[in-house]
Parts: structure tokens; C-alpha cells; sequence
């Protein structure tokens, strides 16, 4: 008898059954099942249902970052003392309360000493003394009677003095040490916001200089206003209130300015510039940054001296958070640097060449390589490169990419051979979207849409037009159906209307909606693409050095150089290099963004072995065919014999009879031609005992997976799987002979579509609220019968009411949509609605009212589009209401196969009432026009069959966690002979049959649902 352990995989909880089965007696038994609960909190088990990945420990995580950070300030900060206590820089107060001898640069005592203030007081009044004339100067009536201004302002008199003064040693080492609080933003490549194509988006702060008001409020009371702005433009907006305070106050706004293709301002009709006005959020701290960035170069000043003449001028003038938001690390860059050469000249110390060996020594002991390259530095380059604005470079992931099913790297350590598998390549490597796009050419199917015939062969009946459809496709960045018959449709002559006309007539073998006309966007090949319209705007440029070398040298600086600095620098190497135009290369490539983090299934070693095989015509060539490739289809010409060739490539391959029919091949079988194997695992494992299921988990690494929930219940299923071996099997070899897996709804969900259904969950909470609300009000009505408020019949019943009108073609006023989006509208909104839905709604089959007052009797029923014995879908797309007698003819036919059947049919209802199912042609248009807006529900109302697709999505699971957890387990219940597979015969993963059949044969519905 098998023995046959079935699981059910959530996120909170692992149910398990462990039966015996003879199939062929039928009979068995259960001898075993139960749960595991996963120790997991509800908040993180929710933000996990609303597509956060987030775990247990992401909070200690979080602060962890924080404390990282706070320590590579301090050991910034300790760095800088013990250079500038070399420097004889720092004044004595100060440095006598830091540790220069045990823990360097830290202070003594854990105490927070300040650089500018001694027991006396603030230790500059000399230096406040000069900025408070100047103040006397520009604003006598806010030093008059003695006022003081605050002490802190020095510290950017300072910084403007500074760059043309001498300054003291001590007041030099309180600027180096601001710097080192304030070093700006470091902005990498592709962090900056994309910009608009024909539209410019600009902070500013405008002064409002006139108010005039439109003479009457519109229908919601609103005021429209038009306010004029010190430069001239007008700003239109709309208020309930009044808004005359505004007039002679500063606002923020956001404007936005329509450009045409030369860079000029669009006018409308009426001669004015377009522009449009709103106002700033949270989210556009990305435009006050470029705002602020604007002002300080339009200044013409550093921002020392930017900050220093603001407050001269303004001394209200609030400095962080408005005058200076977050702004580039390269001004705090230029200004240090101009006020430590200016210094100089005053300071003999900042360029004493012992002194600057005195310090690499000081802070390089042991590091004699770095001590070198200082050595040939100056102070400058020290103190601002390698201290103050020093950036950790990123640590790199390559450790969390997948591997490669098909390559691996072979070395010895201690003299023992090793395997270790190569590193997935990445997707916008140039070689890999080849290789992407010869699979979808060689996939690829025309449907003539009248007769669903495959018509493939008329448009790509050879090599040659394949090859000049594959050439298209690798300059397109993307495509659809409509773009690709309008390419192949075009070679045939025809134009215009004509052309248009059939392009409709056919679709392709991916996915397409028949409903829209519209099919999905396939990339083609967008690396590419980016790389040839930058390169056509570059003076000069000889299209024919584009090799595949230069392609590939040129994606690799830009995949690779993650700093917008350094990447500037390759890009002109590379054009030196290349004998390009340097200034216009890298003008049109500097702004080009880093390529997503996606990766391929298999390494660039593994490609380049199958893409020769897969390439066509004028691209396919033998020798760059692997030799010990080339060999074995010689033994597949020569019906030779080697026990790796596959009986079934033998059988594909006998037609061949020279090497060049070994071109344009699917990549299934060039797998099987170059490694032997597509899909069956590299190395069969056997797990014979319990042990080593622990073992296994031991070495488990956290965050190989990404998805610390993900982790955590793979961790517990393998743990459950131990238990019941030990339990029940004594952990005996070959204990199980399947393993029946079914994933829970989460699980198999990815993050997107998990936010999404969080999302539908809170719309339908809301929905739920009102439909009770809005049942409990019908119960006091006694124009309608049948009320029961508390029924979930009922309930479902007034949903799908009212969805059927709110997603129609009436049209819905204001103030009911308001109704229709409230949980909880008052008594007289739920009046007002309860009015409106009434006679609104109609039987999709027959086109006749259904009155709010007879909905819930009887006479009409919930009815399923798509029957559920043919295919389980319990949503409201795929329910409508309609009379129960027509529900009762219409069995179980899906929604058009029914009106094929019965069309033009009388129905009778009873009580002398009959009525007539819609004809093909009035039921198509009634649904064309009464479900415009609900395309889900049309689509299921015009299947006259269930496409397979949707059977197998139902049936099918393929999840990277799916997969997974398939291919662990694999390993208990592999069989010894004809089970090579990358996941053993023996799993059965994602259709419950285990768990139907049991429900079915032993009646075990109520434990079932109890236990699992």
C-alpha cells in the first residue's frame, strides 16, 4: 500500500494528512494529520498580505541601519580630530577633552564638548564682532539697543570670509568639522526623477501681487480666482472660501510647462503660454532640491556665502528645511575646497609635506598601499576625499543571484576536486537578449481570427523572412500584435485602410484580448534600442565599429558603474578609446539609466554554448559552434553510438542530413544537444533518512530566498516532514512514495498581486457595510418583500444589484457615486439610494427589468456566467441575476452557449408572465452596451467556450515557491530508476486530487475542514 503524505502550505499554518492507499483494491486509511501553527505575528503576517515582505526582525534591521550610520559620522569625526590634532588646528578647551593616546579621536568621558564655546562663553567674538557690523550695516533696527544676533550665524560669516580672508587656525577647524555634519546628498545613477518628455517641471516661490474673483460660485460653491504673481503670470484656481490673505504673501508651487519638440513654450488658443500650476507635496522634495540648487548657481555663490547674504538680507529667513533643502553633495564639495586652497596661502601647515606624512601614518599604520597613493596627494585630497566626503562603495549581491542549472566552475581546495555553479547572466546583457528573442521568434504563431487556423507559414515560410522579421525585432524595444502584423503585413504592399483592415484580421500565439483587441507588450530587445538612439545623435559617428564587442563594452559601463562621476569618466575613456566624438558621447549617454536588477535563467557561459544552435540564415555559423558539440552531431549524422545522445533527439534529428540543418533550433533541444539534459536535475539527490532533512536545514541559508516569510515556512514544512518520518516511519529509507503539495492562496500570489487583493479586501469591507446598512433600511419598506438584512444569500444577491447598475452605461450622478464608495451612509443617503437603484438593473438573457422590490423573492436567482461544475469561479464578475426559470433552461451552459441554444425561446415565469431570450445579435449589443465598464463581466458573458488557458491556470502553479519546495522534497521520495527530473515523479504539486479524493471517498469533509 503507498504511503502518501499530503500538505497544505500557508503562511500562517502547514496542514498535513499522512494516508495509506491501495488504488487498485480501493482501500485505505488515514494514519495520521493535523497542523503546525507558525509562530508569526498578525502585523506581520498582514503587511506580508498587503505585498510587504517584511520580517520578524525588519524593525531591529531598520535601526541597525540607523546605528551604522550615526557610527561612520563618529568615525568620520575621530578621524578629523586626530588630523587636526596633529595640525595644531584645534583650540585648547577642546582638544584636552579628547583621547588621542587609547581610543583615538573619541571624546573623554563620553563627553559632548563644543569646538566653538570654552567656560566663558562663545570663543570667536572677534570674528561675531565683524559680522555684527555688517549687520549694524544692512539692519540697524535689529541690533539697535544693544540686540544680539544669534552666536551660530558666525560659523557662515565665516565660511564667506574664509574663501578671500585669513582665518584662525581654531575657526578653520570648526568649518572642516561643519562640513562633516552637512556633506549633502549623493545622488547614484538612475536615482534622479525621469523627466517628461515636452514637459518642464519647476519649483517656485512666488510672490502674490493680485486677487480678482469670478462674479458667481459654480454649482458646488466653489469661487474661481485668478491670481497674478510677481513675475507676471496667472495662477487660476478654485476655493470655498475666500482666499484674499493670500494677496502680498509668498506661495510654493509647482508649474508645469508644456514644450514642442524644439524646446519652445506651447500656446493655446488664445495666445497664452500653457502652463499649469499646483501646489507642492511631501513627494516633490525632489523639486525644491533642484529649486534650491537652481537659486544658489544662479547666485553665483557658494553656499556659505548663499546662506550668509540671505540672512544679511533677511534675517527672518529660516535656513534649514526653506532656504537650504537637500541639495548635491558637489557644492559642500567646491566651497570646502575653494576655502581650504584660499587658507593655504595663510596656513603654511596645510602644505608641509612632512606634516601631511606625519598624518597618512597616523591614519594608515599598516595600510602601506594606501599610505603611497596619499603620500602623492596633498592635505585637500585627504581631508575632503578621504575623510570628509568618502563614500562606502556598495557591497555586492552576487551571492544572492541564482545559479546556473547548467554550468558550473570546477577548482580543487586541499587538493579536492570542487563544484561551484556559475552566477545567472543578467537580462540586458546584449548576448542574453539574443538569446530571449530567438526563443520568441522560434515560439511564435499567427491565428487568422475568422477560422482559428494557424497561418504561420504564409508570413514566415523560410529562413529569409524569419531573418528579416528577427533583424526588425533586435532594433524595436518592445512590441505587440498590431505592431508586429503592420511589419509583416507591410512586406506584402499593402497600405492605408487596407492595411489597417487586416491587421485586425489576425493574432499571434501569446496573449491576446479578443474583447479589446489588444495584445500584451513583449520587450524585443530594449538594450539595444537605448544604445542606437544614443548613438545617432552623436556627432560623427561611423555606424560600422558597432560590434558586437563595442555593444557588449559599452553595456558593460553602463550596467556596471553605479557612480554618475565615474561613470562620466568611463564614458570618455571609452569614446577616446572607440575614436569618438568625446563631448557629444557623453552628452547623450550620461543620462542614461542603469539597467533593472533582472537575471536570466541561465550564466553567459551556458548562452553562449546554445546560441550558436539557436541562431538562423546569415547569422548561424559552424565554427562558433562548441567543438565537443560539433562532435556529437557528427555522431547524430553518422548514426553513431554514445550513451548521452537522447533517443528522442536521435528520433527529432533523423531528416537532418548535414550541419547546417542544425540552425534555428528550440532551446529545449539544443539543451539536450550541447549538456544532455534540459529540464532533468544536474545531480540527483536521495535523502535516505530524517537526518539528513536537518541537516539540509542547518546549512539553509536566511535571505537566499529574499522572502523571509517564504523562508520561515519552508523551514517549518521541512521540520513537519522530519517529525511525521520519525513519527510514523522511524525514519526508515523510502517511507514515502508521494508527496501531495498544495499552496495556500498567499503563497502562491506575488507581492503585486497581494497589495492588489488587500486593496479589493478593504473596497469590500466597505461594500459589505453598506449592503447591510442598505438591507436593514429595504426591511422597513413594505413595498419590498422578502427582506432578510442578516442573509448572505441576500447580501450577495443586492451586490451583484448593484453592481449591475453602478457598472453600466447609466449615468451615475455625483452624489450617488459618494453613496456607492461610504460603509456607512446616513438614513436619508441610504433613502436616496434605495430610490435610485430601483428598475435600474435588467436580466442579461432577456433584457426585462428586475424591480428592487421583487429582488429578493423567489422569482430570481444568482446565476453563474460560467457554470461552476465546468470551471470554479465564485466571484461577481462571473455571477448575474435573472429570472429562475430561465436560470433553470440555462443548466449548466455558459452564458452565449445558451443564448446559441435557446435564442428567440419564451420562457414562461408563471402567473400568466412570460418572457423572450435575447436573439445572438440583441444579446451581444445589450452586453457590449450594458457592461462597458465591467470588462471582466463581458468577456464571461461572450465565452461561448472555456479557453484551455484558464482550466490549466487553475490547475497549475508555477511559483518560484512552488518550484522550490517541489524540488526539496524531491529529494525523500526520488525513485532510483527513471526519475531524473528536476522534480521527481512522485510530487504531485498544486491540484489537491489527495485531498479530493479522500473528501470524496471516506467522507471527510468535516475533519478535513476542521484540520486543515
Amino acid at each position: 500500500m503507498k504511503k502518501i503524505l499530503g500538505l497544505d502550505l500557508g503562511t500562517n499554518s502547514i496542514g498535513w494528512a499522512l494516508v495509506e492507499q491501495d488504488f487498485d483494491q480501493k482501500q485505505g486509511k488515514i494514519l495520521g494529520m493535523g497542523s503546525r501553527i507558525i509562530p508569526m505575528s498578525q502585523d506581520i503576517l498582514g503587511e506580508f498580505e498587503k505585498g510587504n515582505s517584511i520580517s520578524q526582525t525588519a524593525e531591529r534591521t531598520r535601526l541597525r541601519g540607523v546605528r551604522r550610520l550615526r557610527e561612520r559620522h563618529l568615525l568620520r569625526r575621530e578621524r578629523l580630530l586626530r588630523v587636526l590634532n596633529i595640525l595644531d588646528f584645534l583650540p585648547k578647551h577642546f582638544s584636552d577633552q579628547i583621547d588621542f593616546k587609547d581610543k583615538l579621536g573619541k571624546f573623554i568621558g563620553e563627553s559632548e564638548p563644543k569646538l566653538a564655546y570654552d567656560e566663558p562663553g562663545f570663543i570667536f567674538k572677534n570674528s561675531f564682532e565683524e559680522m555684527l557690523s555688517e549687520f549694524k550695516l544692512n539692519q540697524p533696527d535689529l541690533v539697535e539697543g544693544g540686540k544680539k544676533i544669534p552666536y551660530d550665524w558666525t560659523i557662515y560669516f565665516l565660511r564667506k570670509k574664509a574663501l578671500t580672508e585669513k582665518i584662525e587656525k581654531s575657526e578653520l577647524a570648526w568649518l572642516i568639522l561643519n562640513f562633516n555634519q552637512k556633506r549633502g546628498y549623493y545622488q547614484l545613477r538612475g536615482e534622479e526623477e525621469d523627466e517628461q518628455p515636452n514637459k518642464l517641471e519647476e519649483f517656485y516661490s512666488l510672490k502674490v501681487t493680485d486677487i480678482s474673483a469670478d462674479e458667481s460660485p459654480n454649482k458646488k460653491g466653489e469661487t474661481w480666482y485668478s491670481l497674478t504673481l510677481e513675475n507676471g503670470w496667472v495662477y487660476r484656481r478654485s476655493s470655498k472660501v475666500p482666499i484674499d490673505d493670500w494677496l502680498g504673501k509668498k506661495k510654493d508651487f509647482i508649474v508645469t510647462t508644456d514644450l514642442d519638440e524644439d524646446g519652445n513654450v506651447k500656446l493655446d488658443k488664445e495666445g497664452n503660454e500653457k502652463r499649469s500650476f499646483r501646489a507642492p507635496s511631501e513627494d516633490d522634495w525632489g523639486l525644491r532640491k533642484k529649486k534650491t540648487e537652481k537659486e544658489i548657481k544662479d547666485s553665483q555663490k557658494t553656499v556659505g556665502e548663499f546662506i550668509y547674504d540671505s540672512l544679511l538680507s533677511n534675517p527672518k529667513q529660516k535656513i534649514k528645511g526653506d532656504l537650504i533643502r537637500t541639495i548635491e553633495r558637489k557644492f559642500y564639495k567646491v566651497e570646502i575646497k575653494s576655502i581650504l586652497k584660499s587658507q593655504k596661502r595663510f596656513h603654511p601647515e596645510l602644505s608641509e609635506p612632512g606634516i601631511l606624512s606625519d598624518i597618512i601614518r597616523e591614519l594608515y599604520k599598516n595600510n602601506f598601499s594606501q599610505q603611497n597613493f596619499l603620500q602623492n596627494q596633498d592635505m585637500i585630497h585627504l581631508l575632503v576625499e578621504d575623510i570628509i566626503f568618502y563614500q562606502r562603495p556598495l557591497r555586492s549581491q552576487k551571492s544572492t543571484l541564482s545559479n546556473c542549472p547548467l554550468e558550473v566552475r570546477v577548482f580543487k581546495e586541499d587538493g579536492i576536486e570542487k563544484k561551484s555553479p556559475l552566477k545567472v547572466a543578467s537580462k540586458s546583457h546584449p548576448l542574453y537578449q539574443e538569446f530571449r528573442l530567438l526563443q520568441w521568434v522560434n515560439n511564435l504563431r499567427i491565428i487568422r481570427i475568422k477560422d482559428e487556423k494557424y497561418v504561420t507559414e504564409k508570413f514566415l515560410g523560410n529562413l529569409d523572412q524569419t531573418e528579416d522579421l528577427f533583424n526588425h525585432l533586435m532594433v524595436q524595444k518592445e512590441i505587440d500584435c498590431k505592431g508586429l502584423m503592420t511589419f509583416l503585413l507591410s512586406k506584402e504592399g499593402l497600405k492605408g485602410k487596407d492595411l489597417k483592415t487586416e491587421i485586425s484580421s489576425y493574432k499571434w500565439n501569446y496573449v491576446y484580448d479578443m474583447e479589446k483587441g489588444e495584445s500584451k507588450i513583449y520587450p524585443c530587445n530594449p538594450t539595444r534600442y537605448e544604445i542606437l538612439k544614443r548613438l545617432e545623435k552623436v556627432k560623427n559617428f561611423d555606424s560600422e565599429i558597432l560590434t558586437s564587442e563595442f555593444e557588449e563594452a559599452l553595456w558593460h559601463i553602463i550596467y556596471s558603474v553605479t557612480d554618475k562621476i565615474e561613470f562620466e569618466k568611463a564614458l570618455k575613456s571609452f569614446a577616446k578609446k572607440n575614436g569618438l566624438v568625446i563631448e557629444s558621447f557623453v552628452e547623450n549617454f550620461k543620462k542614461t539609466p542603469p539597467y533593472k536588477s533582472d537575471y536570466a535563467a541561465y550564466s553567459l557561459k551556458a548562452i553562449k554554448k546554445l546560441i550558436p544552435l539557436m541562431r538562423f540564415s546569415s547569422n548561424w555559423s559552424l565554427k562558433n559552434i562548441e567543438p565537443s558539440t560539433l562532435e556529437r552531431i557528427e555522431k547524430i549524422l553518422n548514426a553513431e553510438f554514445d550513451p548521452e545522445i537522447q533517443d528522442k533527439i536521435r528520433e527529432l534529428s533523423k531528416e537532418f542530413t548535414s550541419n547546417e540543418d542544425f540552425q534555428g533550433l528550440p532551446v529545449w533541444f539544443v539543451n539536450y544537444l550541447v549538456y544532455g539534459r534540459h529540464s532533468e536535475a544536474s545531480e540527483i539527490t536521495k535523502w535516505n533518512s530524517s537526518e539528513e532533512i536537518e541537516s539540509f536545514i542547518k546549512e539553509f541559508k536566511q535571505h537566499s530566498l529574499r522572502n523571509p516569510i517564504v523562508e520561515q515556512v519552508i523551514v517549518e514544512t521541512l521540520r513537519v516532514v522530519k517529525d511525521i518520518w520519525v513519527h510514523y516511519g522511524q525514519g526508515n529509507k523510502d517511507f514515502f512514495d508521494e508527496i501531495h503539495i498544495e499552496l495556500g492562496r498567499d503563497m502562491k500570489n506575488p507581492a503585486s498581486e497581494r497589495e492588489r487583493l488587500s486593496k479589493l479586501i478593504s473596497e469590500n469591507e466597505n461594500t459589505n457595510l453598506r449592503i447591510k446598512a442598505l438591507l436593514a433600511e429595504l426591511l422597513h419598506d413594505p413595498n419590498v418583500d422578502n427582506v432578510r438584512p442578516f442573509s448572505p444569500m441576500q447580501q450577495e444577491i443586492l451586490k451583484i444589484y448593484e453592481e449591475g447598475v453602478l457598472k453600466s452605461n447609466i449615468e451615475v450622478p455625483d452624489e450617488i457615486w459618494k453613496i456607492s464608495r461610504t460603509a456607512q451612509p446616513s438614513k436619508s443617503d441610504l433613502q436616496r439610494y434605495k430610490l435610485w437603484l430601483e428598475q435600474k438593473y435588467m436580466s442579461p438573457y432577456t433584457g426585462k427589468v428586475i424591480p428592487l422590490n421583487k429582488l429578493f423573492t423567489p422569482a430570481y436567482e444568482i446565476e453563474h456566467v460560467i457554470p461552476q461544475s465546468r470551471f470554479f469561479d465564485d466571484s461577481l464578475s462571473n455571477k448575474v441575476i435573472c429570472e429562475a426559470a430561465v436560470n433553470k433552461l440555462k443548466d449548466k451552459m455558459m452564458g452565449f452557449e445558451f443564448i446559441k441554444n435557446f435564442h428567440g425561446q419564451r420562457v414562461s415565469l408563471g402567473m400568466g408572465e412570460e418572457v423572450e431570450i435575447f436573439s445572438e445579435g440583441a444579446f451581444k449589443s445589450f452586453v457590449q452596451e450594458n457592461y462597458s465598464k465591467n470588462p471582466a463581466k463581458k468577456r464571461k458573458l461572450l465565452m461561448d467556450e472555456l479557453p484551455e488557458q484558464m482550466v490549466e491556470r487553475q490547475m497549475n502553479d508555477t511559483r518560484y515557491i512552488s518550484k522550490y519546495i517541489t524540488s526539496i522534497l524531491s529529494n525523500i521520495v526520488r525513485s532510483d530508476e527513471d526519475d531524473s527530473g528536476f522534480n521527481s515523479k512522485h510530487i504531485i504539486p498544486g491540484n489537491g486530487k489527495i485531498t479530493n479524493e479522500l473528501k470524496h471517498d471516506w467522507g471527510l469533509n468535516d475533519i478535513w475542514n476542521d484540520l486543515i
